[in-house]
């Protein structure tokens, strides 16, 4: 096939699936931003014709298939000519609606020799059950849990002062981090299980000393996807600085508008964009002053001055990720600021965010055991399974058996907890 031909069959392949994307995820929000520059000129758009039901984890699959597409085209990859194969790759389902969004080379050469596969390998199987009961005891001890303070604090910004609006930033981080983390660890754990490996999505994000660090640790497969498909295409860093920064970017304005059809996602995308610019440019004037004042840049309490900064960064961002407005978001963050009352850090107002005390010590207990693995993890450069791999049988099915304990006796069951759904399923 002549170039002139891939590229037109590229093209149209591209059109087709960010034409689906489009439709179903931002007609909405594109109808009603025309509508309003029709409101200021005086004219009326007619009102919508339908209503637009927005499938679950669109922007996954058609990011993997856009990926696939792309690989084809650079001829990364061969062209799978098995249908059946192309449509497993797909719609794999442990990661189908909230990925890690997996590449061409990786899952698709996996499925291509699936008759290679040993389905009943003891290995595959234990070190997947295991990440698996790791992402529930996430997702169903620690972030449905927080999400209750979370949903409290955001409902109601208006009428907190700064600890618990911290409280209710704070709480959304740890939220969101293990919502989005367990469901990457229940989906890699059963694919697994069936012998299938994927990649790991998140690497201690929140141990990150840098904003760049951050996104090297956060949502890896989108993240790459992003400077794979978008960041160098665009010229990357091998331009002028200028340019480089334009790049940047616009990445992550692009990246923020496929979180979600909001302005509140757009202005998140470029607050984090604006970091990582912000960042480079004053990387030299930072070295500069280490060096007058003899830092010692390698010393613990450095690291940690980095990592406590780069979290409030990202917390300060993950507020207009959550908040329903951009005039909430800074109303929220104006608030945080200027209402301080260091007396509710001793009284029992933190006890009535939504949670009693004996719940706010499971989550404190929960986020300690969470803190402790990603330390291990930071340190050791393993997985949970990996590392409960190496232990002694003894440990490693103490530990197992208290987390799933601790997944029936306090995860949130009942009907005064409302059953959450995984954060990133919307996207």
């Amino acid at each position: 096939m002549c170039k002139t031909h891939r590229k037109w069959m590229l093209g149209g392949s591209l059109l087709f699936n960010l034409g689906l994307l489009f439709f179903f995820k931002y007609f909405d929000f594109f109808w009603e931003a025309w509508g309003k520059v029709f409101s200021m000129v005086g004219g009326r758009l007619p009102d919508k014709p339908f209503d637009v039901l927005l499938p679950v984890g669109i922007s996954f699959y058609t990011f993997q298939a856009l990926g696939y597409m792309l690989d084809v085209y650079r001829g990364k990859i061969e062209p799978e000519k098995n249908f059946f194969r192309y449509a497993l790759f797909v719609s794999f389902f442990p990661q189908l609606v909230a990925g890690p969004i997996e590449r061409s080379d990786r899952l698709l050469r996996q499925i291509h020799f699936i008759e290679r596969i040993d389905v009943w390998n003891y290995d595959n199987i234990a070190h997947g059950l295991m990440q698996m009961v790791w992402g529930l005891f996430q997702k169903m001890v620690i972030a449905d849990r927080v999400a209750v303070i979370v949903n409290t604090v955001f409902g109601n910004y208006y009428i907190y002062g700064t600890v618990p609006l911290v409280i209710g930033a704070v709480g959304f981080a740890l939220q969101v981090y293990c919502d989005f983390a367990s469901y990457s660890s229940i989906a890699i754990g059963a694919a697994k299980v069936m012998g299938f490996d994927l990649m790991e999505n998140f690497d201690t994000p929140y141990f990150a000393r840098s904003i760049s660090e951050f996104w090297r640790r956060w949502h890896i497969s989108l993240s790459s996807w992003f400077r794979d498909y978008v960041y160098i295409p665009l010229g990357g860093n091998r331009c002028s600085r200028l340019r480089k920064y334009l790049n940047l970017f616009l990445t992550f304005v692009v990246s923020g508008f496929w979180h979600g059809a909001g302005w509140t996602f757009l202005a998140w995308g470029m607050l984090h964009g604006t970091y990582q610019i912000v960042g480079d440019l004053t990387k030299g004037c930072r070295q500069k002053v280490n060096a007058f004042l003899h830092t010692k840049t390698e010393s613990f309490s450095y690291k940690a001055a980095q990592t406590v900064i780069t979290f409030a960064l990202v917390d300060v961002a993950w507020i207009f990720f959550r908040a329903g407005g951009i005039r909430v978001s800074l109303d929220y963050c104006v608030r945080m600021a200027t209402k301080w009352d260091p007396w509710s850090l001793f009284n029992e107002e933190v006890y009535s965010l939504g949670l009693n005390r004996f719940e706010c010590n499971i989550l404190a207990a929960g986020t300690a055991v969470l803190l402790l693995v990603d330390l291990v993890r930071y340190k050791k450069r393993q997985t949970f399974s990996e590392f409960l791999a190496e232990q002694c049988i003894w440990f490693r099915w103490g530990v197992l058996l208290a987390m799933l304990a601790a997944i029936l006796v306090f995860g949130m069951y009942g009907i005064q907890f409302d059953s959450k759904q995984f954060i990133y399923f919307q996207f």
